[in-house]
């Protein structure tokens, strides 16, 4: 029986080829997008997961509330690891990482005995050897065990120990930023790092054994730079050793570290401030609103994002089901007389929705094979709006049994309906001609198309407001001038030699201004940022300070990056009193409540006079409070030289300049990249999610109108005499088009009423991750009305058109 439903299947798939490639086709592309978005989400979720014992690693996340603002936060004290696993026997190891740029990590320029040439490297952290314990890694060449307990000691990935060295490198030395004093020796290669861990984007893990940024650093309280890590024993009370970790921490440790330095306690963050242990695995899509460091975060997830795209997944697929429904019930005057036929000569209701399952088997089937190709096909597209690398499991046991289920699955789903519906036709009515089927299915019919559109309404407007918040941010004025400013990386390595450089590049036609500092307005790969507490002088010990971000920079900071100065004015290095002066922004002198800024004494390590005050501009992340107390003073920071252009001749002005830069650093390659440039880059997710958001939106409508082209295609046969006689009695060609379009539009409209709503929703609640973001104007909701509108009508249209020009007299000559 199996293989005759088999071949009743096949005979009707390949008498109605049309409505079958419209039904396989559409299935076909659903299913593959659904594939992507479940390798994109499956990917997502497996973060960190792939390290021994995981769900007993913890990273330690501090939360206060100051000014009713909660805020988190990674970075902990150099002591507080050590200490707190002393403390506390649950705790199995505790590791450190130092990946702030202004401690050494981040960038830096390398060389080797065996090449002289300084090569520019990104993804330098300091670690304990702890954390190799914590997080196992494959070893490729040397051993983990002690790799890291001696000072002046890396362990490196195999990508760039094959770039640096020929054969094993262990044993062999690095040197840093041209300093040979400043040597690492090779301790173990490991396996790069994969995709899916928290640590992908380091590839120098230098010891912390040694390292101290500044004397007392490891003992200080008080500095908090190093993300640390936990792992615990099995069965360990979470709960409950946070809050010990919390009383030990602020009670025993922070707090007389406060009153040993005559600092006063600010009671509400005092009384607010906990310890909390964040999963290792929930870091990844879990860490919405904490403040992390650039390479860490720069590769975080989202969990909205993940409930975002599964939702896509399941629309377009519900979308393609509702096809397949609609153009099987639609079909149903073509199979009635079948039915009616096959009842009459003995087959019952039960072998009849049989055959229908069968059908609708053989196309998922079908689809499945094809939404293979496609999402081949598709995969590297994907992969480059997604920014990742992601590959299909064909070698897992679990893919195909399991991609083959799920398609068999969605056949029976799509199936049931029509199969129940088509094999209840009574044979006799049928074999009379008195088959009504409007009443019977026209308001399930259209409630599913109206489903469709809402859904891809609301993809639209997704599309229209997520394009408008990417325009804004990259748009927006930022207080600050981030075009045609060429950043030059690894200056540090120049021996002194910056400021000469600065002077020959000042001599280039086409150079406006030139400033030597790593403290940029963008937090681009080598910027520093470096935050402390500020007060006013002399109320030190009366007042808890205000956090601010303190920079070094040079006198033509302030015209090289076009910030404004409001009061005051700017650095003169000529006076050798600007040594003690500071310029700073309109918000820290807001918080600080100074009333005449210009002459006012700030503290922090040293006092400092304000002799200038710049208008506030943005220099975080927009999706944070990107404003911050800021300080700029005079002093060192050369490993970056920052160059402002006023030229359109680019390619000839790079020329000249690396012209100069190899007269000044003959062995080492520049590296220079664009301010506007790396803004971009701190956008890349939101942008990501542009694209993604847009290529689905553009799926489900191509998947929707295929159906509603489908469904146009038989309505419209279904009317050919009708349309006929109208014809015959005067009708014209528009009035004709009119009334086949009317009944659909009638519906798109009703969409729109659904899904505007719906919509508006959706991108406020995304919006709100913004601190700045644009607004949702009523013409979002209108051009996307409008787009669904022209999209069902020229879908409708061209079977409107078509059969509107038959000649009536071939539409009747069978009546």
């Amino acid at each position: 029986m199996l293989k005759n439903n088999i071949k009743i299947a096949w005979r009707n798939l390949k008498n109605q080829k049309f409505f079958s490639f419209i039904k396989i086709g559409g299935f076909a592309f659903s299913m593959a997008i659904c594939l992507l978005i479940v390798l994109y989400i499956k990917h997502e979720l497996s973060y960190d997961k792939f390290y021994q014992d995981s769900d007993q690693v913890f990273r330690v996340v501090g939360v206060v509330t100051r000014d009713n603002v909660i805020q988190k936060g990674v970075s902990m004290p150099a002591p507080a690891a050590p200490q707190l696993k002393e403390e506390f026997p649950e705790i199995i190891s505790a590791g450190r990482v130092l990946s702030n740029p202004l401690f050494g990590a981040g960038s830096n320029q390398v060389t080797t005995n065996e090449n002289p040439e300084l090569l520019s490297e990104e993804g330098f952290c300091f670690i304990d050897q702890a954390i190799l314990d914590i997080f196992p890694m494959e070893t490729v060449y040397g051993s983990l065990n002690h790799a890291l307990e001696n000072p002046n000691t890396i362990v490196i990935t195999k990508s760039k120990a094959e770039k640096l060295f020929k054969g094993d490198p262990t044993g062999k030395t690095i040197y840093l930023n041209n300093d040979k004093s400043n040597s690492y020796a090779i301790t173990a290669v490991i396996a790069d790092i994969p995709t899916n861990s928290n640590f992908y984007g380091f590839d120098y893990f230098m010891t912390l054994s040694g390292h101290e940024p500044y004397p007392g650093e490891k003992l200080n309280w008080l500095a908090s730079n190093y993300s640390t890590y936990f792992k615990v024993k099995k069965g360990t009370n979470i709960t409950s050793l946070e809050k010990k970790i919390t009383r030990s921490y602020i009670d025993d440790h922070y707090g007389p570290a406060l009153k040993q330095a005559g600092m006063p306690i600010n009671k509400e963050i005092w009384n607010s401030a906990k310890m909390t242990l964040q999963p290792l695995t929930d870091i990844h899509l879990h860490s919405k609103g904490i403040r992390d460091n650039k390479i860490e975060n720069q590769n975080r997830g989202d969990i909205q994002m993940i409930y975002i795209f599964g939702g896509i997944a399941l629309f377009i697929l519900i979308i393609a089901i509702i096809n397949f429904i609609n153009l099987s019930t639609a079909n149903a005057a073509t199979r009635a007389k079948e039915v009616g036929v096959r009842k009459t000569i003995g087959s019952d209701r039960k072998s009849l929705i049989l055959q229908f399952i069968t059908e609708s088997l053989l196309y998922s089937v079908i689809s499945i094979l094809l939404a293979l190709i496609f999402a081949f096909l598709l995969l590297p597209y994907f992969n480059g709006i997604a920014g990742k690398n992601l590959l299909f499991p064909w070698t897992s046991w679990y893919f195909l049994p399991v991609l083959i289920t799920f398609g068999l699955f969605i056949g029976l789903i799509s199936g049931i309906y029509p199969a129940l519906f088509l094999s209840g036709f009574k044979p006799i009515s049928v074999l009379k001609g008195n088959l009504n089927l409007k009443s019977k299915n026209n308001w399930f019919r259209n409630g599913l198309v109206i489903f469709q559109f809402a859904t891809s309404i609301v993809l639209i407007i997704g599309t229209i407001v997520i394009n408008q918040q990417v325009k804004y941010l990259l748009n927006k004025d930022l207080g600050f001038d981030k075009e045609q400013v060429l950043v030059i990386q690894g200056t540090g390595t120049l021996e002194g030699q910056q400021k000469s450089l600065k002077e020959e590049l000042k001599n280039i036609s086409t150079v406006s201004s030139v400033s030597i500092t790593d403290f940029l307005p963008v937090m681009m790969d080598g910027a520093k940022r470096n935050g402390n507490a500020l007060w006013i002088d002399g109320k030190q010990n009366e007042e808890a300070g205000i956090g601010s971000q303190n920079w070094v920079v040079d006198a033509d900071y302030l015209p090289t990056f076009g910030i404004k100065l409001l009061e005051g004015r700017n650095f003169n290095m000529e006076m050798p009193t600007d040594s003690a002066a500071v310029v700073v922004n309109q918000r820290l002198v807001k918080e600080l409540g100074i009333k005449n800024p210009i002459g006012a004494k700030i503290r922090n390590f040293a006092t400092f006079t304000i002799i200038g005050v710049v208008e506030d501009f943005i220099f975080g992340n927009m999706k944070e409070d990107a404003v911050i107390p800021l300080a700029l003073r005079i002093g060192g920071s050369p490993n970056m030289i920052s160059v402002k252009l006023k030229t359109d001749n680019m390619e000839k002005t790079i020329s000249e300049i690396t012209k100069v830069w190899d007269s000044f650093s003959p062995h080492q390659k520049i590296q220079y990249s664009f301010l506007d440039e790396g803004f971009a880059s701190l956008y890349a997710d939101v942008q990501r999610t542009q694209s993604i958001v847009s290529t689905f939106a553009g799926f489900a409508i191509f998947i929707a109108c295929l159906g509603l082209f489908g469904l146009a295609a038989f309505v419209t046969q279904q009317r050919t005499k009708e349309i006929g006689i109208r014809k015959v009695l005067g009708a014209n060609l528009p009035g004709i088009v009119k009334l086949l379009s009317v009944d659909f539009i009638k519906l798109v409209f009703v969409a729109i009423l659904i899904a505007c709503p719906i919509g508006w929703w959706a991108m406020n609640t995304w919006l709100q991750d913004f601190s700045y973001r644009t607004n949702i104007q009523a013409w979002v909701f209108i051009l996307a009305g409008i787009l669904s509108l022209l999209i069902a009508f020229g879908t409708i249209c061209y079977h409107a058109l078509k059969i509107a020009r038959i000649n009536p007299v071939n539409s009747l000559k069978n009546e």
